[in-house]
């Protein structure tokens, strides 16, 4: 455990101020339409769901080429409407109206992802955004499973996902004695479970062992990256305590990572988890194409002041965790103290 007491002293004399940058981007905000803050992402996932008849009817035909074809058809849909339309509605950033973020919440986490909506925000909204990178709060550690080797962890255990997502969201939701919404989660994610177990066996031919099975596959198909993505954002970027935690501009220009975008990462996951999390970070209410809209401003007014922004690839940070991976996912992270103006 040597990791967990090594320090690392950051100095700075003088912040930027987040406000201004917050105004630089509200003032970009407010010269964008509604297309482009919110429609752009509306009509990605529109086209997306509208592939699902396409996909349920090519899973008909008797040739494993034919089915992978769909199946790979429905991974896209599944993981772009709970990765990447679930995390922008739990965020109120796929509308103005916050009753209809909650709704499709609920939709796209419960129905579809078989995920509690009320575990996603806190989780999510209320600990890691809230305090990302904090050590014992917002550090990431949940996804940490350490006893796992790193090959196992890295290209094995993400195959299981689909059937642990459920129980998680059970085990949460009973620690934490919120019954309403178990029995609203014990509604709703099994509903969805039997709906799209239903159209593969009435419209794709499938007998209920092969639906749950080719819904099992579809589902996992890209968790790989998933956990991957998730691991690379924050883990082995510098970590504080409660009781040394800089000011937020410094926090999260240190605390994020950006991931170089390719077209299947950014259609599935977005531009928040990908090409513009620091962005995403900052400001968690834009969509992923604010987020791509607003980079420039927020890159270059982090840079101008001197202040930190992270970006990789995807293979170079898997390099990282591979060769790492037991002082970043098994050791407790090392402490980085602040020390300057707060």
């Amino acid at each position: 455990m040597k990791d967990s007491t090594k320090h690392v002293y950051v100095e700075t004399k003088e912040l930027p101020s987040l406000a201004e940058l917050n105004a630089q981007v509200r003032e970009f905000e407010g010269k964008s339409s509604w297309f482009e803050r919110y429609g752009v992402d509306w009509v990605q996932f529109i086209g997306i769901t509208l592939t699902v008849p396409i996909a349920l009817v090519i899973l008909r035909y008797n040739s494993i080429w034919w089915q992978a074809v769909g199946l790979f058809m429905l991974c896209l849909y599944h993981t772009c409407l709970t990765a990447r339309a679930g995390h922008l509605a739990c965020h109120g950033a796929l509308a103005e109206s916050p009753r209809v973020n909650y709704l499709f919440t609920v939709l796209l986490s419960e129905f579809i992802g078989s995920f509690s909506a009320k575990c996603v925000h806190d989780t999510h909204i209320r600990m890691h955004h809230s305090h990302t990178n904090i050590i014992g709060l917002g550090d990431s550690s949940s996804w940490k499973v350490p006893f796992l080797p790193r090959y196992a962890y890295m290209f094995m255990a993400p195959v299981a996902l689909p059937a642990l997502i459920p129980f998680v969201a059970l085990e949460q939701l009973i620690r934490g004695r919120d019954w309403k919404y178990l029995a609203m989660f014990l509604v709703v994610a099994p509903a969805g479970i039997i709906f799209h177990l239903a159209l593969l066996v009435y419209v794709s031919g499938f007998s209920v062992w092969g639906a749950l099975g080719a819904c099992y596959l579809y589902r996992c198909g890209l968790s790989i990256p998933y956990i991957h993505i998730n691991i690379f954002q924050h883990i082995g970027l510098p970590m504080y305590s409660k009781e040394d935690r800089p000011a937020r501009i410094y926090q999260m220009s240190t605390g994020c990572l950006n991931i170089t975008p390719n077209p299947l990462f950014n259609f599935c996951f977005g531009h928040s988890l990908i090409s513009c999390h620091v962005e995403h970070h900052f400001f968690p209410r834009l969509s992923d194409n604010m987020c791509l809209r607003v980079k420039p401003v927020v890159c270059h007014y982090l840079k101008e002041s001197g202040l930190p922004y992270h970006e990789d690839t995807y293979l170079g940070r898997l390099n990282v965790f591979l060769s790492d991976f037991h002082s970043l996912m098994v050791n407790a992270p090392p402490i980085t103290h602040f020390m300057g103006i707060q």
